[in-house]
């Protein structure tokens, strides 16, 4: 496995993260089993994986209290990620809406300790910003956390870097979470630069789109109504064939390198400057497993630029 330190802090991270997204159960479909997840962590830590990224909605807290279980007996060995802000209802456990206040946040915080059992959590996230959002209270929410040693660092997911900004004239920041892939590269044109600058960490989700460049999908593939690619616009329609194109091309560029087409997307994503930490999201052992095959090795700039290429003559995004 190989390491990177997060930013400014001390912590250092496998470049392949654990994503718990899948554990809390819901919009994945119906074959996460409890028991493989926590057989799939412990497989992680055999494998040299170290970084762990769960938050308190998924599954409105089942994700954290599963990896709370299988934490026990490894906290030495992980550093534990999680996020805070997403508001859902008790009775449906939906989510229905976000809140950074103070009072929340900190309210967040000591719910994910205690699901997850743990004293302190490494990486403390704020999951989302908002229009309106007190950022500046939410930030010197984080910072009493910190001193009173519930959370080490303090990182922000899908914030725009106008409220990174806020944030950082109130509170230190370790790391910024986006969503990042070949056919998703927005965060190109003004994140990325101004997380170099600042030395700050940056953990890409999805870098696999969510499954789309696996690829294991095929033309005329559905997916169920309580799945997230059934409203996914990129798994439907001209758009899905034409991702299917640019996937089966790039199958080629992955052979060369005896690699899976998983391992080349999540590759690439370690390979683009700024990047830290892929998170790939894991259901079972065998899939973290192929995934720590993307990491400790790097593609050739003529084959970078080949991706490129395909992505414009295929028109995939």
């Amino acid at each position: 496995m190989e390491y990177r330190k997060l930013g400014n802090s001390d912590l250092e991270v496998s470049v392949i993260g654990f994503g718990c997204w899948a554990m809390g159960k819901r919009y994945w479909g119906d074959d996460v089993d409890d028991e493989l997840s926590i057989r799939a962590v412990h497989r992680a830590l055999d494998l040299g994986v170290n970084l762990f990224d769960t938050a308190d909605c998924y599954g409105s807290g089942h994700a954290e209290t599963v990896l709370g279980q299988a934490i026990k007996g490894h906290r030495d060995e992980m550093i534990i990620a999680t996020k805070g802000a997403r508001v859902w209802d008790p009775a449906t456990l939906e989510i229905t809406g976000s809140d950074i206040s103070a009072k929340h946040m900190i309210e967040a915080c000591n719910a994910s300790l205690k699901r997850l059992g743990i004293d302190y959590i490494d990486l403390y996230q704020v999951h989302t910003s908002y229009e309106g959002a007190p950022i500046e209270e939410c930030a010197e929410a984080l910072v009493k956390l910190q001193e009173e040693g519930k959370i080490r660092y303090i990182g922000v997911s899908n914030y725009p870097v106008e409220d990174i900004r806020r944030h950082m004239a109130k509170a230190p920041l370790a790391s910024v979470q986006p969503p990042y892939n070949m056919l998703n590269r927005g965060i190109e044109k003004d994140l990325l630069p101004f997380c170099i600058e600042h030395n700050i960490g940056v953990l890409v989700y999805g870098p696999m789109a969510q499954g789309l460049l696996t690829g294991k999908y095929k033309k005329g593939d559905t997916w169920p109504e309580t799945d997230l690619r059934h409203n996914n616009p990129r798994f439907h329609g001209e758009r899905f064939e034409r991702n299917l194109a640019a996937i089966e091309r790039m199958k080629k560029i992955a052979e060369r390198y005896g690699k899976t087409m998983s391992q080349l997307a999540v590759a690439w994503c370690l390979n683009q400057p700024g990047i830290t930490v892929a998170l790939c999201g894991t259901k079972r052992p065998e899939q973290i497993e192929e995934t720590a095959g993307a990491a400790g090795w790097k593609l050739s700039e003529e084959d970078l630029a080949e991706i490129d290429r395909i992505i414009e003559e295929t028109g995939a995004g």
